[in-house]
């Protein structure tokens, strides 16, 4: 059933909205390459099912998913909108994102139905106010999921708390490993299995959710770039995080000097890692 709203859903500006545990996205899209994320994720079409292929599976037909983090995917939206829910460790697991998804299917390890938790994801995607109240639905829709939060080891729990009050001071893994009291190599084995991903590749995340809350601040990308802790404009604009951002907030690349200020509405909260 096709539930696409009276306004014309692919003229609607993209949805970001930051906070410490959860951020999502929702906006329209096309067809995205393969590739993989730091964090779990639960993805929904908000008015129709879509084409998704996990790791080197065939293709398939879909209306949400939880990809675990980097588990590589692809997927092609036809330019119909997306919602991007990410999970913080510790916030929600992938077993715990089951109940988002509803009846399922185990697929290289991701989990793909035929149904799901849609309704609040679009609702914010169609109501230009959502930014009031986003946050507070997000919680309630973690809650559904009964998101355990003792689930990480407590030592990569005490580098991920440190990490979301100032991510810049732990650019080094001996950095966080001295947080844990565990040495650097020991403590990324621990960090890669409790997390997913390795500590390097989590704190790429860390600096894209950063430049994310600038903008959604009202910065540029230049303003962002300093936000995410880049030496200066062109080492952000030649990251793969910058152009990430920008064409996920605007649907195109960005300008060299970095100008833009992209249209896209949400909130980022002021909380943990958010400058």
């Amino acid at each position: 059933m096709n539930e696409r709203a009276t306004t014309s859903a692919a003229d609607a500006q993209p949805v970001w909205h930051v906070s410490e545990g959860l951020s999502l996205f929702a906006g329209a899209l096309g067809r995205n390459a393969r590739h993989s994320h730091s964090v779990p994720v639960f993805l929904a079409g908000l008015y129709e099912r879509f084409s998704l292929r996990i790791g080197d599976g065939a293709w398939q037909r879909c209306r949400s998913a939880v990809v675990p983090a980097g588990l590589p995917y692809e997927f092609d939206m036809g330019g119909s909108p997306l919602a991007v829910l990410y999970a913080e460790p510790g916030r929600l697991t992938v077993g715990e994102m089951h109940r988002l998804v509803g009846p399922a299917r185990s697929e290289q390890g991701a989990l793909v139905g035929q149904g799901g938790e849609v309704s609040v994801l679009r609702q914010s995607f169609e109501d230009s106010d959502s930014a009031a109240w986003l946050s507070e639905a997000l919680e309630d829709l973690a809650g559904f999921a009964e998101a355990r939060a003792g689930a990480i080891d407590p030592r990569v729990r005490r580098v991920l708390r440190s990490l979301r009050q100032d991510h810049l001071a732990f650019d080094r893994a001996d950095s966080a490993a001295a947080v844990a009291k565990l040495s650097a190599s020991r403590f990324q084995h621990l960090f890669t299995q409790e997390v997913g991903v390795p500590y390097r590749r989590y704190r790429g995340w860390c600096r894209m959710r950063a430049a994310i809350s600038a903008v959604l601040d009202g910065s540029n990308l230049t303003d962002a770039a300093h936000a995410a802790g880049f030496s200066d404009q062109p080492h952000f604009s030649r990251s793969s995080a910058a152009s990430s951002v920008h064409r996920r907030i605007t649907g195109s690349p960005m300008r060299a000097d970095g100008s833009d200020r992209p249209p896209t509405r949400g909130r980022a909260c002021a909380a943990g890692i958010l400058p």
